[in-house]
């Protein structure tokens, strides 16, 4: 009976149903009883209704109080996976300029789907189809916010001059980004990727170290170590000319202003009478300036760099000459641009059996399977990036370095030696192609 009124959700029509049923069997049981006792009929017929009109009272308060309707089942869908692959459009929400040289754009998925979460310190890899380029030109960036279920993405773009002592025209990128990208524009994006990143709940002291648009995946580690790791001791350093260039102050002043083991260091080269009281020291963020600030033993922390190259590079040594451990020093640099020219290469050395210092061969043949070209390799075409395009191809790159993986290329057959071990790291049967060389004789490429 419960079973049978624990299906309906209205109160009242229950109540009615279980009064109806109520009646029904008390009368059946009053008249068996009865019956058995042989009671006139007369007398038999109003006791079994009295004992009806009872049951159906009864049952009437026990369908309205005595039982509660049972929730109709409904059928969970099964949720679409937040990870994407390959590319997905992203509607810009908003474009928030941060300094003189920095804008804000916050991107949301067009498809109104979830966003995953990502790892503070890794970077997005966008698509842009920008006039007059021959094909879409592809940019990693860092991701310079940070929640453990964004609703959004946040990147932070320098707009890029032209690099210095080289006749070439300003980022091209960068510059779209600025001009003409809009609130409603559509970006293509790659899910976020990257190594270049923090573990948020070591309890070791870490050091933050950026100088310009470096600072973007700063903010993002300081702000997950803020909400989920707030006691670590934790140092912000960030160098800028001057407050006109210095974007996220505000920003970083709140999440220090919230997280007690947060201490801020702002260091300007050329500050301005305006910057008053919004800057800590004059001049450059360097391996000295760190060691005053520390109150532990510089090899005691671990130490996390993003920012110009020669920046970086003079933190690197700096920071090794005070007794840091290599593997201590984390680094991001996005700037590594192409050789303007090849080396020279001996001939004799390329025609002995000898190899190249990072293990590639003196020669190879290297097929781009896709395209039909097969080519001989040599030290001198540099890395298989710059060899296939030599050739005419036009494989997909961006960072240059090894770190982004829009390079990425299937390696069907032969291996390949790399420069340096990259940052990033490719797929099973993948290689990153701007940073290898042939090592075998032959090197087969889905190109």
């Amino acid at each position: 009976m419960a079973d049978i009124l624990e299906r309906i959700p209205n109160p009242f029509w229950r109540s009615t149903q279980a009064a109806v049923m109520g009646a029904s069997a008390t009368g059946i049981l009053a008249a068996g009883l009865l019956g058995l006792a042989k009671i006139d009929d007369g007398l038999l017929h109003r006791l079994t209704l009295y004992g009806s009109l009872v049951g159906a009272g009864a049952g009437a308060v026990f369908g309205l109080v005595g039982v509660k309707p049972r929730l109709p089942e409904t059928r969970v869908q099964p949720q679409a996976s937040t990870t994407w692959q390959d590319w997905r459009n992203f509607v810009v929400e908003r474009k928030v300029p941060e300094s003189q040289e920095i804008t804000s754009f916050y991107l949301k998925p067009l498809d109104g789907g979830a966003l995953p979460g990502f790892v503070p310190g890794q970077f997005l890899t966008i698509r842009l189809p920008i006039p007059g380029q021959p094909r879409p030109v592809i940019r990693t960036y860092s991701l310079s916010d940070y929640a453990d279920d964004p609703a959004h993405y946040r990147l932070s773009i320098k707009r890029e001059g032209p690099p210095k002592d080289r006749d070439v025209p300003p980022g091209v990128a960068s510059h779209f980004m600025h001009d003409q990208v809009q609130a409603g524009s559509i970006i293509e994006a790659k899910p976020p990727a990257g190594k270049f990143v923090l573990d948020v709940l070591s309890p070791r002291p870490a050091v933050l170290i950026s100088n310009g648009v470096g600072i973007t995946p700063m903010i993002s580690m300081a702000k997950a170590v803020s909400q989920r790791n707030p006691a670590r001791p934790l140092w912000f350093l960030h160098g800028a000319r001057d407050g006109s260039y210095h974007a996220f102050r505000d920003e970083v002043g709140a999440i220090a202003a919230q997280t007690p083991s947060l201490k801020v260091h702002y260091c300007y080269s050329r500050p301005r009478p305006d910057d008053a009281s919004h800057y800590h020291s004059t001049g450059y963020v360097d391996a000295e300036l760190i060691q005053t600030l520390l109150p532990v033993a510089p090899a005691d922390a671990d130490y996390f760099l993003c920012g110009s190259p020669s920046f970086m590079d003079s933190l690197r040594s700096g920071l090794m000459a005070l007794g840091v451990p290599p593997q201590q020093i984390r680094f991001e640099s996005f700037a590594k641009a192409a050789p303007t020219a090849k080396a020279a290469v001996d001939p004799a050395a390329v025609n002995s059996a000898a190899v190249d210092p990072i293990g590639a061969a003196a020669t190879a043949e290297v097929v781009f399977a896709k395209s039909g070209k097969t080519a001989t390799w040599t030290p001198a075409d540099g890395t298989l990036l710059e060899f296939a395009e030599d050739q005419g191809l036009e494989p997909d790159y961006s960072c240059r370095a090894g770190i982004c993986l829009t390079c990425m290329c299937r390696l069907e057959s032969g291996e390949v030696a790399y420069e340096e071990p990259p940052t990033g790291t490719p797929e099973p049967g993948s290689v990153l192609i701007c940073v290898s060389k042939p090592q075998t004789a032959q090197v087969v490429l889905d190109l």
